[in-house]
């Protein structure tokens, strides 16, 4: 029987929990009661104020605040006016953290998979762990995996753009 993901989970430390989160279910219920999982195969770690590809370098704003919440609550944001990002905040308040979904079983990347999900901006401050329409769920699975440098980050400088803090599932 799979478990849901609770608090204590999501209140570490994002490069433990973003690992981690590689074998979990993704599961989505639909307003007409339709509900479909889909294992996460891959994800990025952003990890605070001095991490300069992290929303939060520049600070607490309103966009940003989800971040300084207490982890288990998403962060969804629109880039390039057309796709929505879903990222789960993690560690304790006030300490800006989140991990980028970036694939989950048959839909490769993060644009894609919030538009099957029909995940939107009504998703941002979702609490995964009272949610009724998203949660994760832990299936015991432990799948090995690889890392690599983060996505789309060049404008962050060379350091940061090359921390291999992207997690893939191995195949």
């Amino acid at each position: 029987m799979n478990i849901r993901l609770n608090h204590f989970f999501f209140r570490r430390d994002v490069l433990k929990v973003a690992p981690e989160l590689l074998g979990k279910l993704l599961v989505r219920k639909y307003d007409d009661g339709t509900t479909v999982s889909f294992m996460i195969t891959e994800v990025e770690a952003y990890r605070g104020e001095e991490d300069l590809a992290c929303h939060a370098s520049k600070g607490k704003t309103p966009r940003t605040s989800v971040m300084y919440e207490p982890g288990g609550i998403l962060y969804i944001y629109l880039i390039y006016g057309m796709y929505w990002m879903m990222n789960i905040v993690t560690g304790p308040a006030d300490h800006p953290q989140a991990v980028l979904i970036r694939n989950i079983e048959g839909y490769d990347g993060p644009g894609k998979l919030t538009r099957h999900l029909k995940i939107d901006k009504t998703f941002n401050k979702e609490d995964l762990t009272s949610s009724t329409r998203i949660w994760l769920e832990d299936t015991g699975l432990r799948p090995g995996y690889a890392t690599s440098p983060r996505i789309g980050v060049d404008y962050a400088g060379d350091h940061w753009k090359n921390v291999p803090w992207r997690f893939i599932i191995k195949s």
